[in-house]
């Protein structure tokens, strides 16, 4: 592997990416997500893709746009909000979808990035997500046609009191994409505040990690204790720049301001 990751253009980062490729996605909202390297899958005709973000973007922005142009099959996600092609399409069967609370799919990515097989939670026990039947695609008449499994529930005594525990398999995908405030050549990456959100575990759980980075720097630039992700987790990096825009999800200011 050379230490020289980059890569001169978004097209050529992701022109390996094939049609049925699983991909873990960086993102909160609309902060901190890939959108250059989405816009460049969008632009190839990928399609098929199963895709594990904490949600879907808007309807044409972030993952949204690829939504829209169906190039989706599947989403792992934790929130569906605030897109109607996405709630139209999973009703109408189109798209499948597995819910997942949200500190679940963080810690699923992360372990799945760590080499941890899986792991046990009390998060979702007595609850669908662990006795399974949650809807994960309908059919064109509205029954369920898929519905989750049950997963394994076991006890164990935590603080010298017994509680039970859900099973959850790790996650990890063909490719991951991110977006970071800075980079080096080594792919050492420095996120923007909130912009951390999942990014650094998605780009751990993609075995082909590609970063977008607004500001490519030399190695040696970054201070070691600034990094937020080493570039042992980071394939490729493409710069590109600062003027690319960023949206907001929702704007809120108090009256008169």
């Amino acid at each position: 592997m050379t230490l020289d990751k980059t890569v001169a253009t978004p097209a050529g980062a992701v022109a390996d990416i094939p049609d049925g490729a699983s991909l873990a996605v960086g993102g909160f909202g609309l902060c901190g997500i890939p959108m250059v390297l989405i816009d460049a899958l969008l632009e190839r005709g990928v399609g098929d893709l199963s895709v594990v973000s904490n949600n879907c973007g808007v309807d044409d922005w972030g993952l949204g746009v690829l939504l829209a142009a169906g190039r989706i099959r599947k989403m792992t996600s934790s929130y569906v909000g605030e897109n109607k092609e996405f709630e139209r399409q999973y009703l109408s069967g189109e798209l499948e979808l597995e819910l997942t609370p949200q500190g679940t799919l963080a810690e699923k990515l992360r372990a799945g990035g760590a080499g941890i097989a899986a792991f046990f939670t009390q998060t979702g026990v007595g609850t669908q997500v662990a006795e399974g039947g949650l809807p994960q695609r309908y059919g064109a008449d509205g029954s369920i046609a898929v519905a989750s499994a049950p997963k394994p529930v076991q006890t164990f005594t935590v603080r010298g009191e017994e509680h039970e525990f859900v099973l959850e398999e790790a996650i990890t995908t063909d490719f991951a994409l991110v977006h970071a405030l800075k980079g080096d050549r080594h792919g050492n990456l420095v996120f923007d505040k909130s912009a951390r959100n999942f990014s650094p575990l998605a780009a751990m759980a993609g075995r082909v990690c590609i970063a977008q980075v607004e500001e490519l720097v030399e190695p040696g630039v970054l201070d070691p204790d600034a990094v937020h992700l080493p570039g042992i987790f980071v394939d490729r990096i493409v710069e590109v720049g600062t003027g690319i825009e960023k949206r907001i999800e929702r704007r809120t200011v108090r009256e008169g301001n």
